[in-house]
């Protein structure tokens, strides 16, 4: 297994590091800070409750968007607003992962509020003003970008040169959306949690230290308060231990399988401890350690729209995210030819990251309403991302001859082009947001759009309400901002 770069610092060479860093620092002023979706109000209820009303009576959070004719979304009202718990409160479908990650952005803005409301500023320190707003939509697109740099450095570890595979991911993949279009949503944070595990696994591995598996059950935990479906990822630390239990096992090395067992045990115990502020707001919001809803009218378990969710127009991933099929063809090439050396631990790796993947396609398979319908691509698989990043790696290994490595970049950027042209459909209306239609999406990026780029543009950095729905309802008042 490569462990590229030798001598070199961790993060490698700086020169290799400006043009991304360049890049998230020129794009700040891309991110939007509004929340929209129920989702986003959701994720952003638990942090301003918890921060302000050191509760988790979600009542006036719901009740402030829904006044403000922001969370409409059909049965908000009846579901949010007027049923409640049996403890007295209200429903809540979100978990707390997303509030821990902006938390520290949350409480800078905070500070920062109260400090300028001290020098005579107007702007209310209630939590919802723009500088709140601000913070955790910033927050979301650092996390994106953090799961980036992770993901670069862990490809780098396992089959060399990483930093164009992460660029291409990164501009060519729905992270790209949901860092800077809605990051209200949880999925840049699910990006950089997931991507946080993996990396620690793959350090873990190579003893499975009891220290080592503590923390992996500790960004376990994180990683499932974030995005409950990325409990499926831990289908490949598990091949992975298993497998090395069974080699232990194979030598009659009883003492290795105890150890193994044993230390395996504390970290489950470790990472169950971890995850007990979800636990314990579901005890508050339920009187019980589980949440009361039921999966049976909303999951198959049988995955029938495993391929769907995958292959088809209406939001499969390869369709939205073609580059998202390349990088896998990569990541199947590397878990077969062992990096291309027959390594039998990259094979393993390698069989271990695409039952990762796997696990995402069955579990956003089993959902009924897997279409995502109104959302901008198959944003389920966002925190497969460092997984991508490894897999497009792999391919750019692979291909060792100048040629190759020119058609694997043309093939990349035509993935990033895609994406790119698509999200500009998407927040320009010129697509059917339901699905994609090849030859007619390909014929508007190619020559529709770079007629209409200047202005959109344009609106976008300066006139950016002009693409809401209703947008006076994000009107603040004078000086909240």
């Amino acid at each position: 297994m490569t462990t590229a770069g030798g001598g070199r610092s961790f993060l490698g060479h700086s020169r290799q590091w400006m043009v991304p860093v360049l890049l998230f620092i020129l794009a700040l002023p891309a991110i939007t800070p509004r929340l929209y979706a129920s989702d986003e109000v959701g994720y952003f209820a638990n942090l301003r409750s918890l921060w302000f009303d050191h509760d988790v009576s979600f009542d006036n959070e719901y009740r402030y968007f829904y006044d403000r004719g922001i969370a409409v979304a059909w049965t908000f009202y009846e579901s949010y607003l007027v049923r409640e718990t049996a403890t007295g409160l209200r429903y809540s479908y979100w978990t707390v992962g997303p509030a821990i990650l902006w938390s520290p952005f949350y409480a800078v803005a905070d500070v920062t509020t109260r400090v300028r409301r001290a020098f005579g500023s107007e702007v209310p320190a209630d939590g919802y003003s723009r500088p709140y707003l601000r913070a955790v939509t910033f927050g979301s697109a650092f996390y994106g970008f953090l799961a980036i740099c992770i993901a670069i450095v862990t490809a780098r570890r396992l089959v060399g040169e990483a930093h164009p595979a992460g660029l291409a991911i990164w501009l060519g993949t729905p992270l790209l959306h949901y860092m800077y279009i809605a990051p209200g949503f949880s999925h840049a944070c699910g990006a950089f949690a997931a991507a946080l595990f993996v990396a620690v696994w793959l350090r873990v591995r190579e003893t499975w230290s009891l220290g080592g598996l503590m923390g992996l059950g500790a960004v376990c935990a994180l990683m499932v308060m974030v995005r409950e479906q990325a409990v499926f990822f831990v289908v490949g630390p598990a091949i992975d231990y298993l497998w090395s239990v069974g080699s232990a096992a194979r030598a009659a090395d009883w003492g290795r399988v105890r150890t193994l067992a044993l230390r395996v045990a504390a970290g489950a115990a470790f990472s169950l401890l971890c995850y007990s502020p979800q636990l314990m707001i579901y005890q508050t919001l339920y009187g019980q350690l589980t949440t009361p809803y039921t999966l049976d009218d909303r999951m198959l378990w049988h995955a029938p729209h495993f391929f769907d969710v995958l292959f088809h127009p209406n939001h499969g991933f390869f369709f939205w995210t073609p580059l998202a099929l390349v990088a896998v063809g990569g990541l199947a090439w590397f878990a077969w030819s062992g990096d291309g050396r027959g390594d039998a631990r990259a094979r393993r790796i390698g069989i271990c990251l695409l039952a990762m993947f796997a696990s995402q396609a069955y579990i956003a398979g089993s959902i009924l309403r897997w279409e995502l319908s109104g959302t901008y691509g198959q944003r389920r698989f966002i925190g497969t991302t460092i997984i991508l990043v490894i897999g497009l790696a792999a391919l750019f290994k692979l291909a060792q001859r100048p040629v190759w490595r020119r058609a694997v970049a043309a093939v990349a950027i035509v993935g990033v082009i895609w994406n790119v042209g698509l999200m500009a459909q998407y927040g320009a209306q010129l697509m059917d947001r339901g699905r994609v239609e090849l030859a007619r999406n390909a014929y508007t990026t190619a020559f529709v759009l770079p007629r209409v780029l200047p202005s959109l543009a344009y609106r976008y950095l300066f006139d950016r309400r002009s693409f809401y729905l209703d947008p006076e309802r994000y009107d603040e008042p004078s000086g909240a901002q």
